[in-house]
């Protein structure tokens, strides 16, 4: 049976999370709250959310849920505003909000290309932009913008995804250096292929499941909770000088 770590830094800190309510968010919201950690999440799936926040409410700090489509900077900055009181200030930020929808080059228009931008790089930016004032203020933070090995592998199939995860891991390395002087950390935590519900229902077959035992070292399914558990260590204090850099959680596929 597995054991894991406790981190005394994550107590009543002040925790934002980008898609919180499903998939590798909720398991994040509910692994920080786990923590003693004061967590705000903001996600479009407002009965879900508002499900997770139930569930949890016997937790040291329950968790603050706003419904808001983050693709909108002004609803976005308006959620943040919201949870700031109950929860803030917020001195960790994940960014872990995505949809990785398949779609053809053929058929790919450019509304749908800005749109994937806006879901799954825009929000990463304006989000980190918003809680900069909260980290600076407090002496320093942890910001973590969520990646995917989806372009490391070459896979086609969804070229606005890919690209935006890719310059995830560029825009990390960028702010790292300008939140730098305000010990601020920023790093990326690059998951593999993801077990969530989601995936299992869109995505997952049979095939692919024979593509995934074949690229992965360790031959076992890569769960949510693999994810958060990276995602703790580098909230916390215990990574204090890890900055700019990309964490892959994948079972050693790329």
């Amino acid at each position: 049976m597995s054991s894991y770590a406790r981190y005394p830094s994550l107590q009543d800190r002040g925790v934002l999370i980008t898609g919180g309510a499903t998939g590798i968010g909720a398991t994040l919201v509910e692994a920080f709250a786990e923590q003693g950690a004061r967590v705000g999440f903001i996600d479009l799936a407002a009965d879900e959310g508002a499900a997770l926040t139930a569930r949890l409410a016997g937790a040291r700090h329950a968790p603050q849920f706003v419904a808001a489509d983050l693709s909108n900077v002004e609803s976005l900055r308006a959620a943040i505003a919201a949870l700031r009181e109950p929860v803030g200030p917020f001195t960790v930020l994940l960014n872990n909000a995505a949809n990785d929808k398949r779609h053809a080059v053929e058929e790919t228009t450019p509304e749908f290309w800005d749109a994937s931008m806006a879901v799954n790089l825009k929000h990463q930016f304006f989000t980190a932009q918003a809680v900069l004032a909260d980290m600076k203020a407090a002496g320093g933070g942890s910001i973590v913008n969520f990646g995917s090995i989806s372009w490391m592998l070459k896979q086609g199939g969804m070229p606005a995804y890919t690209a935006s995860k890719a310059a995830a891991q560029g825009l990390t390395r960028c702010l790292a250096r300008d939140f730098g002087p305000h010990n601020i950390r920023v790093n990326t935590l690059v998951p593999g292929w993801v077990m969530t519900e989601k995936q299992l229902k869109l995505w997952v077959t049979e095939e692919t499941k024979q593509e995934i035992a074949k690229g992965q070292c360790i031959n076992q399914p890569l769960m949510p909770d693999h994810i958060a558990r990276m995602a703790l260590f580098l909230a916390a204090d215990d990574s204090a000088m890890c900055t700019a850099q990309d964490f892959i959680v994948d079972g050693g596929w790329v």
